[in-house]
């Protein structure tokens, strides 16, 4: 039994916008909603009826929305959420006027910036007015090559002003990585900047954003943001113009905000995985906003006013997922650049700096928090933060321990679970509910999500597939360049016909907590006995020699062997003592299958631009087959040393 490590008091719980919203549902159709438990089961007993109540509740703005909620319910893909309504989604973001702050900007060179929420109204209707004057129109593609600050968001939002499709990669892509991505959905205007700051080092992004220039036909236009120099030389850039060159043309004025249908693509996101060219993920503008909606007001508990920050670049869907705070009056705090530069307390400063209620990150800043020995509830004046979110991979629960003994004890610590593909969460945070050690406090309202066996039968206190057996809004409206969405329904649908079946491996408490054992194409098989990747890196990051580790299954002696790749700190060998102590760990703690029979000391672990690690290119790389997409890791370079290993032959 997982030992409970914070519970809200009776006060946070009576008002939190969950318990109102219980209410209101409960008095509306004459239903009893004693707690959560009872609001989550009607939710996807009654599906219609609970999406209903998140519109009225959190106050979508549309020209119409119509009688129908739901049609062609029992079919997925293939089922149509409020066919009838019309509305525009950044009219919705944009809804908040006045002197009040939007956005708080720290960039890592110390630049700062302020946006009220009428200056970001004026931003965009500036940016509307010259992307009309160059012709774009619904449906055009609009990208941004961007570093994560308050132009990024204008730009998006004045793309979704028009009914014009936004898509954005970070910086630190290179040529290819960008050119595989924006390549495939033809963009009419690229916005970027100059370069950007990292660790201490400015990086330029002219010379490449020259090359993805010429490989970009499509492009009528190149918007530089001047972030590093003041006005940077664009003589090399085909089409280019600052910023202020492209807006000055116009003054601010009413944006006249053109309703689409609900499933109006409004973000094309890519998959990250490195086998085979990016997926180009297509989300419509109404489901989008109405799962945030859902996921802030009631599952983090967002109120008008609230500092709220995540750690994100442009390229990683928690960005989207921080924007839409906007629709619920958050002031957005965004940090650009590294979290441990110069040291691992920058993040902190600017949340005691700027009374940060609400602190994103991912597992791995958690757990490199704890490495570093770092005791931000010391160091800190953290009165104003009533949680932190982390997502990205399983949060280890010595990781929990350790947001509660050094960052603070009374806050809500929530371990999130979705993706990419849903551009929202499947297990988000709960302010209402208890967070037990190393577990996901709930699944999400109006997600119909369960755990299946190989045989596709639903089990509880077992791992397994994590499944939704029912359609919820922010399903992807489908792929770019996929007609007849075939790709989309080979993506979720394959495994278990109907069924949207996510790929991770998990399990279901009996109390309908969850706990994440990794990707399950991912999963260690060695002997038929299924292995979570997870289970093994609780273990093996808890050494104060291992600063991250990695691990993989060997096809081995017609079976599976465990190989577990470990990066040592400083100075630090893998010796015959370590190992024994590795594998001791292991045994121990989880059990005797889950020792590796090989463990190698590397210089460094593969991931994705969004910090993901990626066992699956490690795989290949040991096998011998190829890396289709090494575009999408941060640091590409690393898989050469998994090639041929000699400990690995034997």
């Amino acid at each position: 039994m997982a030992l409970e490590l914070w519970r809200p008091d009776p006060e946070r719980v009576r008002k939190a916008q969950i318990t109102a919203f219980m209410r209101e549902m409960a008095d509306r159709h004459g239903v009893a909603l004693a707690d959560y438990s009872a609001l989550y089961q009607w939710s996807v007993d009654e599906p219609a009826s609970f999406w209903e109540g998140v519109w009225d509740y959190c106050g979508v703005i549309a020209a119409k929305r119509g009688q129908a909620i739901l049609t062609d319910g029992e079919q997925m893909p293939g089922a149509h959420w409020f066919p009838e309504a019309r509305l525009n989604f950044a009219e919705n973001l944009l809804r908040h006027q006045g002197d009040t702050e939007a956005i708080v900007f720290r960039g890592e060179d110390q630049a700062q910036s302020r946006w009220t929420h009428a200056q970001l109204y004026q931003s965009v209707s500036r940016l509307v007015s010259a992307l009309r004057d160059l012709g774009v129109k619904p449906g055009d593609r609009v990208a941004g090559y961007m570093p994560n600050m308050p132009e990024t968001i204008a730009a998006a939002l004045a793309a979704a002003s028009l009914g014009a499709v936004w898509s954005s990669g970070s910086p630190d892509f290179g040529v290819n990585g960008i050119v595989d991505r924006f390549g495939q959905i033809e963009p009419k205007v690229l916005f970027t900047a100059d370069g950007y700051f990292y660790n201490g080092k400015r990086h330029d992004l002219l010379e490449k954003l020259a090359q993805v220039r010429r490989r970009l036909p499509s492009l009528q236009r190149v918007v530089v943001v001047p972030y590093t120099t003041a006005e940077p030389e664009l003589g090399s850039v085909a089409d280019a113009l600052t910023w202020n060159a492209f807006t000055a043309p116009f003054d601010p004025s009413e944006i006249e905000f053109e309703p689409f249908p609900f499933e109006h693509p409004l973000y094309i996101l890519f998959s990250s995985g490195t086998t085979g060219v990016p997926k180009c993920i297509v989300h419509g503008a109404g489901g989008t906003l109405l799962q945030h909606l859902k996921e802030h007001r009631l599952h983090t508990d967002l109120k008008q006013g609230d500092r709220f920050f995540y750690f994100t670049t442009c390229g990683w869907m928690m960005w989207n997922w921080l924007v839409s705070g906007l629709a619920s009056g958050a002031t957005l705090l965004l940090y650009d650049g590294s979290p441990f530069y110069p040291d691992g307390n920058v993040l902190f400063d600017f949340a005691q700096a700027e009374d940060m209620n609400v602190f994103g990150t991912s597992a791995k800043y958690i757990d490199a928090l704890k490495k570093a020995e770092l005791e931000p509830g010391r160091t800190h004046e953290l009165g104003a933060l009533r949680a932190i979110l982390s997502t990205g991979s399983p949060l280890a629960p010595e990781s929990f321990d350790f947001v509660y003994q050094n960052i603070k004890a009374n806050l809500c610590l929530s371990s999130i679970t979705g993706g990419t593909d849903i551009i929202s969460c499947f297990a988000p945070g709960n302010p209402v509910l208890p967070v037990y050690r190393g577990e996901l406090q709930s699944r999400g309202l109006g997600m119909a999500v369960e755990v299946w066996n190989e045989a596709g039968q639903r089990v509880v206190g077992e791992k397994g597939e994590l499944v939704c057996v029912k359609p919820f809004p922010s399903m992807p409206v489908g792929f770019w360049n996929d007609v007849d969405g075939t790709r989309y329904r080979q993506a979720y649908f394959d495994r278990f016909p109907n069924v949207w079946c996510h790929g991770d491996y998990v399990e279901l408490t009996e109390r309908g907590t969850l706990v994440v054992y990794g990707r399950s194409d991912a999963v260690l098989n060695p002997g038929g006995v299924r292995i979570g990747t997870a289970e093994i890196y609780r273990q093996v990051e808890q050494l104060d020699e291992v600063v991250e580790a990695l691990v993989i299954g060997q096809e081995w002696d017609s079976d599976v062997r465990v190989v577990l790749f470990v990066r040592l700190r400083n100075e630090c060998i893998l010796d015959q003592d370590l190992e024994d102590r590795i594998r001791r760990q292991i045994r121990v703690n989880a059990t005797p299958r889950h020792v590796p029979a090989r463990i190698v000391q590397v210089q460094d672990i593969p991931r994705t631009k969004s910090g993901k690690i990626v066992e699956l290119a490690v795989r290949d790389v040991v096998h011998g087959r190829p890396i289709k997409n090494t575009e999408a890791l941060a640091n590409p370079e690393a898989l050469a040393q998994f090639k041929n290993l000699p400990e690995l032959l034997v």
